[in-house]
C-alpha cells in the first residue's frame, strides 16, 4: 500500500512468525534477534538490543541515560497484560532550588553539572530482565561488549551525527574516550573501537545493577561531577531505584493505547487521540485532517507543560486529564477555519512555564515481539547528543542532562527538588485489541514523540494504512513542543498542503534533506492474534530496519 502523500513505500513491511526486532542500528537489532533464537524472550532481547544500541550509537543512548518501557506479558492473567518500567534518574539531594539562586541560576543549562541526574539506565535492563526475562545481564550484554571490544562499523546517519557533536566531545580529555583512535568523528563504514565502553559493560555483566551503583565505579562518576561543581554524590547511586507503574491508556478506533505515565509526557498522546476520537478522521481532506491534528497536539502539549512532573512530589489530575468530558471540552476549542492564536492548559494553575527548548534531543527506540506474543516497547536516552557532553574518565560513559528540563519555578508542579525526577521526554507505545497485543510502537526525537505516536497511530488506524506505510507517510512537528510555536511539515507532504495550512493560520516550515530528523524515528510491529504473524516496519529516515524470523 503506498504511503500517504509520498506516493510509494520506501521499504516493504517484514513478516515473520517467531520474533522480531525493529530499532534504528541494523547491528544492534541483530543482537536482539540473537536472543530470540538462542530461545529468549521480548525482555532478554530487548535488553540486549538496548546495550548494543549503547555501542554502535553512543551519541543518543547509553549507560549514563535513563530508560522507560511498556511489557506485554502473554501469560498473564486477564487485564494485566501491560505493565510500565520507569527507569528514569532523580536530581542529586544536594541540588536544591536556594542553592541554584545562590549561584545565580536562572535555568539549568544543557551543558551544565548541574543537568546531570543519576543515570537510571543500568537498573532498568537488570528489572526488566529480573520480572520477565530468562537469559542472565552478563549473557544478553555478551553482543554489546563484543562490537564496543572488537569493533564495529559505522553507519551513515550515525556518523554524521558523530560529526556534528565532535565539538562537544573535545571539550574535555575524557571525551576523546567515545572519538576512535586517532581523535576524529568516524565516517559511515569506519571502524570504531571502544575499549573504555567495553570495561563499563564488563564490569556490570559480571557484578550487575549493583556493580554500577553501589562501587567505585559511581564514586567515581560522583567524583568527576563533583569536580566540575555539580552536587552529584555516590549516595544518590546507591539510592537509586527503577519504578513499576500503572500504566494509563485510552481506547482509540477499537484499540487501546498505552502509556507509562508521568514523569513521561505520553499523556500528550493520550490527550490528542481523546480529542480526535469523536471525529470521522479518515472522512475529512488531508489539509483538514492535518489541521485537527495539530491542534489536537498544541492542546495537549499545553496541558502536558503544565502536568508532567514526579508523581512522587506532586498530586497531578490524571484520571480528570483523561475523562470524555475533558477532552470534548479541549475538542471544542478547535476551530477548523483557522489555528488557535491562544492555546492554554485546561484546568486553573498557578504557573505555566516553558520548557528548555529541544531542537537535537538524541535517542533510541526498540519494539521487540517474541514468538510467544510477548513484547516490550522500550525507548533508552541522553536526551541531547552526548547529553552533558561529560564523559566520566575511564568509563566511556557520557553523562545524560536530563535535569535541564526542571522548571525553577516554585509554583510549577516540574520544580526542581532534591531526589525529584525530571519531565522525561522520551516515550514508548503499546496497544491492545481485546486484551491481545495489538502493536508495540514508538517514534524517538524529543518533543516529536507524542505527535509522532498520535501520527502513526491515526496513519494505521483511521487510514489503514500498514506499519511500514504509516513510518513513511509526510510527518508534522510542533517544534520544541511549543503549543504557540512554528509547525515544521515535512517537504513531501507537497506545497499545496503547506499552502493550504498557512491560510488556516498555521506558522509552517518546509524541512527536508538531512533535517528531517526533526519528525523523529519510528518502529512499529504488529501481531496478528490468531495466526501469530508479525508485521514490522521500521523509520525510513535513520539506519535501523526490522529483523525476524
Amino acid at each position: 500500500m503506498p504511503s500517504l502523500l509520498s506516493g510509494r513505500c520506501h521499504r516493504s513491511d517484514l513478516f515473520a512468525r517467531h520474533g522480531m526486532v525493529a530499532t534504528t542500528q541494523p547491528l544492534a537489532a541483530q543482537a536482539g534477534l540473537r536472543m530470540l533464537l538462542a530461545g529468549g524472550n521480548a525482555a532478554d532481547a530487548a535488553v540486549a538490543t538496548a546495550a548494543a544500541l549503547a555501542v554502535v550509537e553512543p551519541m543518543s543512548t547509553g549507560v549514563g541515560g535513563d530508560a522507560f518501557a511498556l511489557y506485554y506479558d502473554a501469560a498473564a492473567q486477564a487485564g494485566q497484560h501491560v505493565s510500565a518500567l520507569n527507569g528514569s534518574g532523580r536530581a542529586a539531594q544536594a541540588l536544591t532550588l536556594s542553592r541554584l539562586r545562590s549561584e545565580g541560576v536562572t535555568a539549568i543549562a544543557l551543558d551544565s553539572p548541574h543537568s546531570v541526574t543519576v543515570p537510571g539506565t543500568v537498573a532498568a535492563w537488570a528489572d526488566l530482565l529480573a520480572r520477565h526475562g530468562t537469559f542472565t545481564l552478563a549473557q544478553v550484554l555478551q553482543p554489546a561488549i563484543s562490537y564496543a571490544r572488537h569493533g564495529f562499523p559505522v553507519s551513515p546517519i550515525i556518523a554524521a551525527n558523530w560529526q556534528r557533536l565532535e565539538t562537544k566531545l573535545r571539550r574535555l580529555p575524557s571525551g576523546l574516550e567515545l572519538l576512535p583512535a586517532g581523535g576524529g568523528a568516524p565516517r559511515a563504514g569506519q571502524m570504531v573501537r571502544l575499549p573504555e565502553l567495553a570495561r563499563t559493560l564488563e564490569l556490570i555483566a559480571a557484578d550487575g545493577a549493583e556493580g554500577f551503583y553501589h562501587g567505585p565505579l559511581a564514586q567515581r562518576i560522583a567524583a568527576f561531577v563533583q569536580s566540575l561543581g555539580g552536587l552529584l554524590a555516590a549516595d544518590d547511586f546507591a539510592a537509586h531505584r527503577s519504578t513499576w507503574d500503572e500504566p494509563l491508556c485510552v481506547d482509540y478506533r477499537g484499540v487501546r493505547v498505552w502509556q507509562c505515565p508521568p514523569n513521561g509526557q505520553g499523556l500528550a498522546t493520550l490527550l490528542a487521540l481523546a480529542i480526535i476520537r469523536q471525529d470521522e478522521v479518515s472522512a475529512l481532506p488531508v489539509a483538514e485532517r492535518w489541521h485537527l491534528l495539530i491542534e489536537a497536539m498544541r492542546l495537549a502539549f499545553a496541558d502536558a507543560r503544565q502536568w508532567v512532573a514526579d508523581p512522587a512530589f506532586e498530586t497531578l489530575p490524571l484520571a480528570e486529564l483523561l475523562s470524555p468530558a475533558y477532552a470534548a471540552t479541549r475538542r471544542s476549542l478547535i476551530d477548523r477555519h483557522h489555528a488557535l492564536s491562544d492555546v492554554p492548559c485546561g484546568l486553573p494553575v498557578s504557573a505555566r512555564v516553558p520548557l528548555q527548548p529541544t531542537p537535537r534531543a538524541d535517542t533510541v527506540y526498540l519494539s521487540v515481539v517474541d514468538g510467544a506474543g510477548n513484547a516490550c516497547s522500550w525507548i533508552n536516552s541522553l536526551y541531547y547528543g552526548f547529553g552533558s557532553g561529560l564523559v566520566a574518565p575511564g568509563s566511556g560513559i557520557a553523562l545524560q542532562n536530563r535535569g535541564a528540563l526542571f522548571s525553577l519555578d516554585p509554583a510549577h508542579p516540574n520544580c526542581l527538588a532534591p531526589g525529584k525526577r525530571p519531565y522525561h521526554t522520551i516515550i514508548p507505545g503499546l496497544a491492545t485489541q481485546d486484551d491481545a497485543l495489538w502493536a508495540s510502537f514508538g517514534v524517538m526525537g524529543g518533543f516529536m514523540q507524542p505527535q509522532g505516536h498520535l501520527q502513526v497511530l491515526v496513519n494505521q488506524l483511521d487510514l489503514g494504512l500498514s506499519p511500514q506505510a504509516a513510518l513513511d507517510a509526510a510527518r508534522f512537528c510542533l517544534l520544541e513542543g511549543d503549543p504557540a510555536g512554528r509547525v515544521a511539515v515535512e517537504q513531501q507532504a507537497g506545497a499545496a498542503l503547506i499552502r493550504t495550512l498557512r491560510g488556516l493560520g498555521h506558522d509552517v516550515q518546509p524541512v527536508g534533506g538531512m533535517e528531517r530528523m526533526v519528525f523523529g524515528a519510528g518502529q512499529i510491529i504488529r501481531r496478528d492474534a490468531e495466526s501469530g504473524v508479525l508485521t514490522g516496519g521500521s523509520e525510513p529516515r535513520r539506519d535501523g530496519c526490522a529483523v525476524g524470523f
